[in-house]
């Protein structure tokens, strides 16, 4: 922040020597919340992003990303993603949205998601669906507008009256976007799966010690907070909190492109994180995102004993145990 007042100030130029300072963020928005002064940093940073990509000055990973999404319909730009077993755009009452990281990274996630939602007789459908391209907008780029307008048009011709997705970032960006505010027009509700899934009652529980990690994106951004952990009471009457939790909860280090650009910083913000669980002698961390899931699991070191699930597929697991 001290040094985009020293470019305003004219004092220094915009330019690729401040990649390596405003391209680290990962907007997790925890400066926020604390500031004394309410400043929005994330929303100063992306800003910042946005006048070095007009100038020319980018990320190599983020201009990458960005000609990934101009010529495939998803930031890993592959073109089969996992079938699921089930039939896509038919009518049906909800649309199960996926995302990219449950696509084509967590896709065992995915599909336990989809069979707690057969097991509790839900009516939805998958649609043929893009990425929601949102996280170009953090990154200095634009949401991909040919993208966005397939999802919309594919969601639209189900005739569902809700989008359901597990991706709080997906979540995000259908809420409130200005891109996507034709489904808000048509009467389509955008729900993340933990607002979905709060009221049902599983019939299952668990002994094991289990805790949550708050997504930055649904927790900080959404203000989601208790639905995850009201659905988790009824599961694990032996929830425990970590050290860091609801809004100071510490970042997974998966966001805002890092995890991408600086793989290595963003390891090590996860294996912080996970300290945490250790040191409550967790058997269990839950989430309620794939890309802190992946970013977890990929951070977990061999010592660390607890298994690391999105809240829905953990839910599945125990039905099918039952």
């Amino acid at each position: 922040m001290l040094l985009l007042k020293e470019v305003m100030d004219k004092r220094i130029e915009l330019n690729d020597e401040l990649i390596e300072t405003l391209f680290q963020c990962t907007t997790c928005a925890i400066c926020s919340t604390n500031c004394p002064s309410g400043v929005d940093v994330p929303e100063i940073i992306k800003q910042a992003r946005k006048d070095m990509v007009h100038i020319g000055s980018c990320h190599p990973a983020f201009k990458g990303m960005n000609a990934v999404l101009q010529k495939h319909t998803n930031i890993y730009a592959e073109d089969e993603p996992e079938d699921f077993e089930r039939e896509r755009n038919k009518s049906a009452k909800y649309v199960y949205f996926v995302g990219c990281v449950g696509s084509y990274r967590e896709d065992e996630a995915t599909m336990a998601t989809l069979v707690l939602l057969d097991q509790l007789r839900v009516d939805y459908t998958l649609i043929d669906e893009a990425c929601c391209t949102g996280v170009l907008e953090d990154v200095g780029y634009r949401i991909n507008m040919d993208l966005a307008r397939r999802n919309i048009e594919r969601i639209l011709e189900t005739g569902a009256k809700a989008v359901i997705t597990g991706c709080p970032y997906c979540s995000r960006t259908f809420n409130n976007k200005t891109q996507f505010a034709e489904l808000k027009d048509s009467d389509v509700s955008v729900l993340h799966l933990s607002q979905f899934l709060k009221n049902f009652d599983f019939g299952v529980q668990t002994d094991k010690r289990v805790t949550y990690h708050d997504p930055c994106d649904l927790g900080r951004h959404c203000g989601i907070y208790e639905e995850p952990r009201d659905i988790i009471r009824k599961i694990a009457p032996n929830f425990v909190e970590m050290e860091h939790h609801h809004a100071e909860a510490l970042c997974c280090g998966a966001g805002g492109g890092v995890r991408g650009a600086y793989a290595k910083n963003s390891i090590a913000m996860a294996r912080r994180r996970l300290a945490e669980a250790e040191a409550i002698k967790a058997e269990v961390v839950l989430t309620e995102c794939n890309s802190c899931v992946h970013n977890l699991s990929n951070a977990k070191l061999r010592k660390q004993k607890f298994k690391i699930y999105n809240l829905s597929q953990f839910i599945s697991e125990l039905m099918q145990k039952a």
